[in-house]
C-alpha cells in the first residue's frame, strides 16, 4: 500500500484544515486506515480511524472537532479538523493495515503501511 499525504485549509487557530491521503495498492472493498500525529517532543499517537465495516474512531483530543472520511472510490481518505488550536501542530501521518480482512479488527496498533508525513503548523 502506498500512501501520500497533502493538506489544505486555513492553518490558523480557530480555522479548519483538511488532510488528504491518496492510497493505492489495496482492495478498495476492505480497508482499515487511520491518521496519526506526532507533536515535537511527543510520541506519535492515533487521531482517527476508519474501516470498511465499522464506525470511525477518534482520539479524545479531536473528538467533536474531527471527521475522517473516504471518497466514493475509496482511494483517498480525508481528515478534517475544525476549531484548530496550536496544540494541533504536529507531523501528520496517514497509515493503513494492509492485512485487514472482513470481520477483522481495525486498530491503531495494526498499521503496517505509512505515508511520509506532512507537517502541520497552527499559528495563533
Amino acid at each position: 500500500v502506498q500512501l501520500v499525504e497533502s493538506v489544505g485549509g486555513s492553518l490558523q487557530a480557530g480555522g479548519s484544515l483538511r488532510l488528504s491521503c491518496s492510497a493505492s495498492g489495496y482492495s478498495d472493498r476492505t480497508y482499515c486506515m487511520g491518521w496519526f500525529r506526532q507533536a515535537p517532543g511527543k510520541e506519535r499517537g492515533g487521531v482517527a480511524l476508519i474501516d470498511s465495516s465499522g464506525p470511525p474512531d477518534y482520539a479524545d483530543s479531536v473528538k467533536g472537532r474531527a471527521t475522517i472520511s473516504t471518497d466514493p472510490a475509496k482511494t483517498t481518505i480525508y481528515l478534517q479538523i475544525n476549531n484548530l488550536n496550536p496544540e494541533d501542530t504536529a507531523m501528520y501521518y496517514c497509515a493503513a493495515d494492509s492485512f485487514f480482512r472482513p470481520g477483522g479488527f481495525c486498530g491503531y496498533y495494526g498499521m503496517d503501511s505509512w505515508g511520509q508525513g506532512i507537517q502541520v503548523t497552527i499559528s495563533s
